[in-house]
């Protein structure tokens, strides 16, 4: 069953996105911010991780650096509502797949989603 971590500070949006992805067949984890993220990661290694951008402990980019520094390559998608060319170029140089804005639209997200969780 494939493992999808969602990273998000607002608890509508995470619990939302959980119950949306597991009546999909997906393995669900979420966290609030990045430490319980870190954790996450580490031990129960998601095969993609919807990663906000603004979080309120470290940022979604600030974790995404602490994750490659430790030689993770998780597939990450970053989510967040400001555009803010400066923390998109930083987050592609740190290996993202793409960049979801919100409000997020399910049929969107379910498509890439499911796209990186599909067995190659």
């Amino acid at each position: 069953m494939p493992k999808l971590l969602i990273v998000d500070d607002e608890i509508d949006i995470r619990e939302f996105a959980r119950n949306f992805f597991k009546k999909r067949g997906i393995e669900v984890f979420t966290a609030s911010g990045g430490s319980d993220a870190q954790e996450i990661i580490d031990h129960e290694t998601p095969d993609l991780v919807l990663l906000d951008v603004r979080m309120e402990e470290i940022t979604g980019v600030e974790l995404l650096r602490n994750v490659r520094e430790k030689g993770n390559n998780v597939k990450v998608i970053m989510v967040s509502g400001v555009e803010d060319e400066t923390v998109i170029g930083e987050a592609h140089n740190l290996g993202i797949l793409g960049f979801i804005h919100k409000p997020l639209v399910l049929d969107e997200l379910e498509k890439i989603v499911l796209k990186e969780l599909r067995p190659a």
